[in-house]
């Protein structure tokens, strides 16, 4: 998914209202003042160090990465592209975190009972660091949709959650990632809560066939561009 090439002029039309009624969580969630801004201190300027350090090649390995020895359930697919700021330069040397629903499109989570299966093969969450040239590379399984109480008969379309966070972003930025062709796009309010039709689109990764490898795994790009009129949409305000 290529998103250096769309322009949006006004980031109004980019990024999701802090209150949108048809999604009904922001009804609590939403700031009822005005918001403050913060002074960042060293530790946003240079950070998150520890948390970078720590990661290991086998955190961007979600199939295998639950200890047990055996792999996930679900269908394998490979999740790669670049994390770039607004002129399309690369980002480095940034952590890239995920979490998702298993196959069924249930989360290993206390508040998620909904009668699907869990898959004790597959913790749902994974993370690796950009690099040099802003490339990252998960291997997960798709994710199913799953029921969420929103409005009656409500489904979420299949997507997988994405952190950025690095020593160039102020700010963690959490955004999702959908698939093409999915029909529950039409029904989602937190996808529409997306103003435009050309920022929804970038949150949409696109299939690549080089990136798909023979008898293994299909192959989505997803490219993040964390700042710029450009931006990804973010869940968690304007970019950097």
């Amino acid at each position: 998914m290529s998103v250096i090439a769309a322009i949006e002029d006004d980031p109004d039309e980019v990024f999701p209202p802090y209150l949108y009624e048809a999604y009904r969580s922001t009804l609590a969630r939403a700031p009822s003042q005005p918001l403050v801004d913060l002074i960042p201190t060293l530790s946003e300027i240079t950070g998150p160090g520890p948390a970078v350090s720590a990661v290991t090649p086998q955190d961007a390995d979600l199939t295998t990465n639950s200890g047990t020895g055996h792999p996930a359930i679900g269908e394998r697919m490979i999740v790669t592209g670049r994390v770039l700021g607004s002129g399309g330069d690369a980002v480095g040397h940034t952590l890239v975190e995920v979490w998702q629903a298993n196959a069924a499109g249930r989360y290993i989570h206390r508040d998620d009972q909904h009668h699907a299966p869990l898959d004790p093969n597959f913790l749902g969450i994974g993370r690796c660091l950009t690099d040099g040239n802003g490339w990252y590379r998960l291997l997960t399984i798709r994710p199913g949709p799953y029921p969420w109480r929103n409005h009656p008969n409500a489904w979420r379309p299949a997507h997988i959650h994405f952190s950025v966070f690095g020593p160039s972003i102020q700010s963690r930025l959490v955004t999702q990632m959908y698939f093409p062709g999915d029909p529950l796009h039409a029904l989602d309010p937190i996808f529409n809560a997306i103003p435009s039709a050309a920022a929804r689109s970038r949150l949409i990764a696109e299939y690549d066939h080089d990136i798909t490898e023979e008898e293994w795994a299909l192959g989505y790009r997803f490219d993040i561009v964390v700042d710029g009129p450009a931006a990804t949409p973010f869940d968690n305000g304007h970019g950097l």
